[in-house]
């Protein structure tokens, strides 16, 4: 027998939402996923690398071709050049990114800031390695992060700040004095910060992601983790990325080496030919942000509120004027009554805090945006 390191932790909501709409045979918009298919340019350059014999282990740190296009769009974008030989790690998806920085830096009793609503892999990472979470609750409906508060959680315990921008499940963007705050705290007090950029490319309304990559003193000490499945609609292959200075990145690596060792090698070889083609992540601002609109337009006129999202692809609808069963109840009944599966807000709030919000996901094809609105619409 043994005894749990996660004795608090519970089946993912994720999951739970999914299971219940496929048995209820209601419309997904629960699981952060895409519900089209991804570029057929792209799925063709996997198979091409396949059947060209990449099909054994990739370098562990990930190919060179990858790793050196990777440090060019980050050139490009944030005017920052991290050295794809030793500053740059092709990861397992972002979730496996973000364990191993953690990993790599959390020691028994290092205490980490985190912002709620926060997706779900954070704290039980902090948790495994000994490491005690801190929240900061964010407030809706703009969830704006309130950096007097950051600065009262910090202790003599304090290790790491960890952000998400644009932030999961609220839409809400860091801006640059929000960065820029960020970064006089973590100089202050001499701190690391774990930055989950995954949704670093859907941004809408002409803002700008400020990535940790832009500011001096923040980009010294902090792990950015990105996803290439997000970024290209193919969660299932669990591509990414991680880049930090060396001196991060050679304790990051000791931890990827001896956990997942090297990635899925052929989408590495498909994805480094892919990525010369900068139209190919430029233009998905503009492919979700019309799927914002033509959904928020759709269900304009039902009972639900709603701020427009200013990034990733989800949506928070405030359902207070409907209900005021707890989230959690009103989600399973949208599903097991109404046929549309969504995610309650609470379950990733600091205390389970209930702000009659729902996060649905909008990345998905029009017949089902449309399908999804009538029903809400119905409500």
């Amino acid at each position: 027998m043994i005894t749990s390191k996660l004795p608090n932790v519970s089946t993912s909501i994720f999951t739970v939402m999914s299971k219940m709409a496929a048995a209820h045979n209601a419309i997904n918009l629960s699981q952060g996923f895409p519900n089209f298919e991804s570029d057929p340019i792209l799925i063709d350059l996997v198979h091409d690398a396949m059947k060209k014999g990449y099909n054994q282990y990739a370098p562990m740190a990930g190919i060179r071709a990858l790793r050196s296009i990777i440090s060019e769009k980050v050139s490009t974008l944030h005017h920052r050049t991290y050295n794809p030989d030793t500053e740059i790690t092709v990861t397992a998806g972002a979730t496996q990114a973000i364990f191993t920085a953690l990993g790599a830096s959390i020691h028994k009793g290092d205490e980490v800031i985190l912002f709620t609503p926060a997706y779900d892999c954070y704290a039980p990472a902090v948790t495994l390695f000994g490491g005690k979470v801190v929240p900061v609750q964010l407030k809706a409906p703009l969830y704006r992060p309130d950096w007097d508060e950051v600065a009262s959680k910090i202790s003599t315990r304090t290790k790491m700040i960890m952000i998400n921008s644009p932030h999961n499940p609220s839409g809400m963007l860091f801006s640059e004095s929000d960065m820029r705050a960020l970064e006089s705290l973590v100089e202050k007090h001499d701190l690391l910060v774990l930055s989950d950029e995954v949704y670093e490319h859907i941004v809408f309304d002409g803002e700008e992601h400020q990535s940790a990559a832009r500011f001096e003193a923040l980009a010294k000490r902090t792990f950015i983790t990105a996803s290439f499945g997000k970024t290209f609609h193919n969660t299932g292959w669990k591509m990414g990325y991680c880049i930090a200075p060396e001196t991060l990145m050679k304790e990051f690596q000791k931890v990827h080496e001896y956990n997942v060792f090297c990635v899925n090698h052929p989408i590495q070889r498909a994805l480094a030919t892919y990525l010369e083609t900068p139209e190919h992540y430029m233009g998905l601002a503009s492919l979700y942000q019309e799927k914002r609109d033509a959904f928020l337009s759709l269900i304009k006129d039902s009972r639900f509120k709603f701020t427009p999202s200013k990034g990733t692809y989800f949506q928070l609808l405030d359902f207070s004027e409907i209900s005021n069963a707890p989230d959690t109840e009103f989600s399973e009944q949208l599903t097991k009554e109404h046929g549309v599966a969504t995610i309650p807000t609470s379950v990733f709030n600091e205390h389970q805090q209930d702000f009659k919000q729902i996060r649905v996901c909008f990345a998905k094809t029009q017949e089902t945006l449309e399908a999804a609105a009538k029903i809400f619409n119905s409500i």
